[in-house]
């Protein structure tokens, strides 16, 4: 019975490393369509959203069926629970993939992104996809040092969105409303993935030390 719960928590990392690969894809893909006004990669985005949903769905119920079923305790019962929100965040992820695809196609054949704004927007998807890249490769090994790139990343997201706003409050700005609400999602979109790869993150600095200090979620502090 123990070596049949033990290949069902393995069974659930690996579909963590599943998912958050998907997740890597659709960031990949989402950022290249927004950039290039490229309306076939956007709605591949849009359509692959549901293959991750599924997954949470599925990995979901699984969790819940261990907890009532095995009623585990210690550390396999942070396994289920970190399990849990970690699915969470990672679908998460891919929505906020799947909403700068939409901005794309709904800009189509127009660039969303305006003159000006490009190096930021280029630099806020290179480290989004840092950001899903390693989280995918952290959930494999569990190597904290990855966590810690995370991080810095994601500091480098919250930065390149507070420059979206100096641009935007500058005296030069004077772009219509359309593409004022557009640059104000896109960052948003950008910041929160970089906050919910973090609370992956921290999960995994969770499971491995134990130390609950690891567990604190920024995605859970601000909804989105």
């Amino acid at each position: 019975m123990r070596d049949i719960f033990n290949n069902e928590l393995k069974q659930l990392g690996e579909d963590l490393v599943a998912m958050s690969g998907r997740v890597e894809q659709a960031i990949t893909h989402a950022g290249v369509a927004l950039l290039t006004a490229d309306l076939g990669l956007a709605e591949s985005v849009i359509a692959d959203d549901l293959a991750i949903d599924a997954l949470e769905q599925d990995l979901d119920e699984r969790c819940v069926r261990l907890l009532a079923q095995q009623q585990p305790v210690a550390t396999d019962l942070r396994v289920v629970v970190s399990a849990l929100r970690m699915s969470a965040s990672l679908e998460r992820m891919g929505d906020l993939a799947r909403h700068v695809a939409q901005v794309a196609r709904l800009r189509y054949p127009a660039a969303a992104v305006p003159a000006g704004l490009e190096s930021t927007f280029t630099q806020m998807q290179d480290a989004a996809v840092r950001v899903a890249r390693r989280t995918t490769t952290l959930l494999e090994t569990r190597d904290l040092d990855l966590a810690v790139s995370i991080e810095q990343d994601d500091d480098l997201l919250d930065q390149l969105h507070t420059d979206t706003f100096t641009a935007m409050l500058s005296g030069d700005w004077d772009r219509p409303a359309q593409v004022t609400v557009d640059v104000t999602l896109l960052g948003r979109y950008y910041e929160r993935f970089g906050d919910h790869g973090v609370s992956v993150a921290r999960r995994v600095g969770y499971l491995v030390t134990g130390d609950a200090a690891h567990a604190l979620d920024p995605a859970a502090v601000r909804s989105g």
